[in-house]
């Protein structure tokens, strides 16, 4: 088992994330296209990655990313399914946000790279701390 990890700073880290992902899904933020398309959902789920430690603090690294990278291919997958009902819980804000709207193969790369971020991270910060 893993030392504990703080959750305040994971609140903190996860604001910062959700922040800078929704910031870069801006029109006026005056970020390369390129950015623009790809950063939000890494950003999610680097999210999604710090959710879990924060909700599990003692998973190991690797449990941490394969429960996030679980998350995140259920939620892509579930993009496939359109209901009425799903699809208005989409359409709001933060349904959008959690659920997203479209099934694209391009986000499974940037939640690889969202989570890797993550491991990388703590990887460094935890090797630091020992």
């Amino acid at each position: 088992m893993s030392p504990p990890r703080n959750r305040f700073l994971y609140v903190i880290l996860m604001l910062a994330a959700a922040a800078a992902g929704i910031g870069s899904r801006m029109q006026d933020a005056g970020v390369p296209e390129f950015i623009a398309q790809y950063a939000g959902d890494t950003f999610w789920a680097l999210f999604v990655y710090l959710g879990v430690g924060f909700l599990a603090p003692r998973l190991s690294i690797r449990t941490t990313a394969l429960i996030a990278g679980s998350i995140a291919v259920l939620d892509e997958v579930s993009q496939l399914y359109h209901a009425p009902w799903i699809d208005a819980v989409r359409q709001t804000n933060v349904g959008g946000l959690i659920l997203g709207y479209g099934f694209l193969w391009s986000d499974f790369l940037c939640y690889l790279a969202g989570i890797l971020i993550g491991v990388a991270g703590e990887y460094f910060l935890l090797r630091k701390k020992t």
